[in-house]
């Protein structure tokens, strides 16, 4: 039974979001002008008529008053019970919808557009085991219909089935990339579903080696590296030869800029996983940070190359490896290598330019310096509008406002 309280809004709610089955409302329109199901009934058509002109302008209790006359006419027109349950939608009253839907899908179950209004009603309504199946049985019959999953994965959210939502989102997200508001319920559920896996690791086992180490993860990436040093030592304490963990702990002592006890964890983890290219790059780049043997460096991020071809950052720190070797004709290939992958790093077009000026090449080394100084420029206003921003928000909270 649906409870007749108005529930939670869905978690990416927007007060429009069921609006947009206004799409559907105009697919229903279509279906009742083609239907043919009273061909000879002139008032049925003045009534459908009337109800489209005084929907088209804005005076839906006109357009519900006109559909509900023509349904005393004709009772068994399906799809005038689909435009009415629209109209009802609109205007918030999601008991009528729901039931002047139903008596449409009683008449015809093959409307796919009633069946997935039908399931928006029984959601507002807070009915979500029903609207479940109204909006898998519309989304059955029409795969593509965004609107119906984008409810559908709220209702599953609602349901506690949160795999399920996080699948159809994810086709949402495969369908509309540019859809901020469906990657950010994707990005909740998520974050439900590591709250759910985090919970669990804790009723197992508070102290073992995952729960430090995710802790660990969490501080690091709240820039806590201190607190992520010591939940990575413990982690290491409890398992040291377990893949992964010294390559953590060498990470946040190296954002700390420790660049021997970063080198040294690096070191410990390529001996846990001779695979760990990062690590290997990292030990180059350790070494470049302390301005030592530029050969070792050039060695480490060989060996870094060789296991990930692609990774941008070695091949710019080998580049700096060649650069203080003097070899800068092979820099400059890694530089245009690098920036082929990320043409959007500045540091990458600095070196380049640097590295071609040492060449003689100086009309090219001036086109990479004016890139590298337009990408400064544009990350510090980045930087600067949104410190603009928190600056505003703050002064909007002020208690003394």
């Amino acid at each position: 039974m649906a409870r007749s309280h108005r529930p939670d809004p869905p978690m990416n709610t927007t007060t429009s979001a069921f609006f947009l089955m206004l799409v559907l409302l105009c697919c229903a329109s279509c279906a009742l002008a083609q239907s043919g199901a009273a061909p000879d009934n002139a008032r049925v058509q003045q009534l459908y008529e009337e109800a489209k002109s005084a929907e088209a302008q804005g005076n839906l209790s006109a357009a519900t008053a006109k559909y509900e006359s023509l349904l005393e006419i004709a009772p068994r027109l399906a799809p005038a019970y689909n435009n009415l349950g629209a109209l009802y939608l609109r205007q918030r009253e999601f008991k009528k919808a729901a039931a002047v839907l139903e008596r449409g899908l009683k008449i015809d179950p093959r409307m796919s557009s009633a069946s997935a209004l039908m399931g928006i009603s029984l959601y507002e309504l807070g009915d979500y085991a029903s609207a479940r199946t109204r909006l898998e049985a519309a989304l059955r019959a029409n795969p593509k219909d965004d609107n119906a999953e984008l409810f559908l994965a709220n209702d599953l959210i609602k349901l506690g089935e949160l795999n399920l939502a996080a699948g159809h989102l994810q086709q949402l997200c495969n369908r509309q990339p540019k859809n901020q508001e469906i990657w950010y319920t994707l990005g909740k559920v998520h974050m439900k579903l590591s709250e759910r896996a985090l919970a669990k690791l804790n009723e197992i086992d508070p102290d073992s080696v995952w729960v430090h180490q995710i802790s660990g993860e969490v501080m690091e990436s709240m820039k806590n590296y201190d607190g992520a040093l010591i939940e990575y030592k413990k982690a290491v304490e409890l398992a040291p030869n377990q893949p992964g963990i010294h390559y953590l702990l060498g990470n946040a002592y190296w954002a700390l800029a420790n660049w021997s006890n970063a080198a040294r964890e690096f070191q410990t983890e390529i001996a846990n996983d001779p695979s760990n290219c990062a690590a290997q790059w990292k030990i180059a780049n350790t070494i470049l940070e302390q301005r030592l043997d530029p050969e070792a460096a050039l060695s480490n991020v060989d060996k870094a190359l060789a296991l990930c071809p692609t990774l941008a950052q070695a091949k710019v720190d080998r580049a700096r490896a060649l650069i203080r070797m003097d070899r800068n004709e092979e820099a400059v290939k890694d530089l245009q290598a690098a920036e082929k992958i990320t043409p959007e790093e500045p540091s990458i077009h600095f070196l380049l330019g640097q590295a071609l000026r040492s060449l003689g090449r100086t009309a090219e080394a001036k086109v990479e310096m004016d890139l590298f100084t337009k990408l400064e420029e544009s990350a510090r206003a980045t930087t600067s509008e949104r410190a603009k921003q928190v600056l505003g928000n703050k002064t909007n909270t002020s208690p003394n406002n």
